[in-house]
């Protein structure tokens, strides 16, 4: 079936998806973005995809449907699945206190004054791993640069992947560093799914790269995922950009130099992987059917249910309750679950958009969205940081469902 009929028989207009084409070749022609590749599809059959760009501009390689991005924070979902597979078994539970896995977080104040020594209060209620999952945890991102706190974690350099601490390291220097609220009373984007991946390691009995790859990556036939850029995969490998304002994106990692060549000291569940949109797609496809992809299950569909609703207290969006660099008001009526974003007032999002459509995205500026009423999964992927720096992921939404004709709600 060639694209124009296979389009029209899952409800797209062929002659709207080209204008997705004609957007991002804009944004490459421009040099605004090095590469763009865009993979939609409805009821997990591919229905438009885009590749443009090149993958590694410095020595004039073209992207490729199969090209190996970082994928960033995008990783966070993956961990997320794997602590609630955990869940399904019975040996963890939401509403367990983190400190009944991690006893050096027992006596974890929240900050009061101070720059080290620090003056601290009790918090008001303890950490639950339902709390970390959601980001209602209290921990931050040194990178936010906001508070105390945040430059305690720069200092300390918590978020380093490669020739720092491994994850067991990293909690324990957490246990030094006091919250930046009590768990429960606000949204704060930050380490606290690499402390979900640490869960993992400890209640599995497995290291993280291997409980990804056993029970998640080989059952769903991601073969270009994990930790690392293995030798056969260096020729895919993406150059990564950082966005210069009023110039052309500078160089960040080389994929010939890349860290990301080795393999990392700390096994980031926040934003270590990376990954192929082939692969992501898989993934994303598996959370549309419920928790399953091609006889692979990995989650019941129940769960799943419980992962993409809004739990944040009160059901409040993101913008009510974020302290952090997301609480623009691009997240009017989106929530958290556990694990992605949730829609779950789509006017307020000013977006075409489903009550329960799931999303997130990474630094590097890519983007996946997951939408169960029109059966819709949507992969992006680029390598320009900040992810802030254009509007193109709620453009792409746009462009979207411009172009679906026929819709089921």
């Amino acid at each position: 079936m060639d694209q124009i009929n296979r389009a029209r028989t899952l409800g797209f207009s062929a002659d709207r998806l080209a204008r997705i084409d004609r957007h991002l070749k804009r944004y490459v022609d421009e040099g605004r973005l090095p590469m763009a590749q865009f993979v939609l599809a409805r009821q997990g059959q591919v229905v438009h995809q885009t590749v443009l760009g090149q993958q590694d501009p410095e020595r004039g390689v073209a992207l490729a449907e199969d090209t190996v991005f970082r994928i960033y924070s995008m990783t966070k979902p993956v961990t997320s699945v794997a602590l609630m597979m955990l869940v399904e078994e019975g040996l963890i539970a939401l509403d367990d206190p983190v400190a009944k896995h991690i006893p050096a977080w027992k006596d974890l104040g929240v900050f009061s004054a101070g720059a080290g020594p620090y003056l601290t209060t009790p918090p008001a209620r303890p950490m639950q791993v339902v709390d970390l999952l959601r980001h209602t945890s209290g921990l931050t991102y040194g990178f936010q640069s906001r508070t105390n706190v945040d430059a305690a974690y720069r200092k300390a350099e918590i978020e380093r992947m490669h020739g720092g601490r491994d994850l067991e390291g990293m909690v324990a220097e957490l246990a030094k560093i006091p919250l930046e609220f009590s768990p429960g009373e606000a949204w704060n984007y930050s380490v606290s799914t690499d402390v979900v991946g640490y869960l993992v390691e400890t209640v599995s009995g497995q290291s993280l790269d291997r409980f990804f790859a056993e029970r998640i990556f080989e059952p769903l036939k991601m073969a270009d995922t994990g930790f690392s850029v293995r030798e056969d995969q260096r020729a895919r490998f993406a150059a990564c950009y950082d966005h210069v304002p009023g110039g052309r994106p500078k160089l960040q990692d080389d994929p010939h130099k890349s860290p990301y060549l080795g393999a990392p000291t700390l096994l980031s569940g926040g934003g270590g992987l990376v990954s192929t949109a082939a692969d992501y797609l898989r993934f994303a496809n598996m959370l549309l059917n419920g928790g399953e992809l091609d006889g692979a299950r990995i989650l019941a569909p129940k769960t799943l249910r419980l992962m993409t609703a809004n739990h944040l207290p009160g059901r409040q969006d993101l913008t009510q309750m974020s302290r952090s660099l997301f609480s623009e008001s691009t997240n009017a009526g989106v929530g958290f679950g556990l694990g992605f974003a949730v829609v779950f007032d789509p006017p307020k999002t000013l977006l075409p958009s489903s009550p329960g459509e799931f999303y997130w995205g990474g630094m590097a500026s890519t983007a996946f969205w997951v939408d169960p009423v029109e059966e819709v999964t949507a992969v992006f992927m680029t390598q320009l940081i900040p992810s802030s720096t254009w509007p193109i992921r709620r453009e792409l939404r746009t462009l979207t469902y411009g172009a679906l004709m026929e819709t089921n709600g």
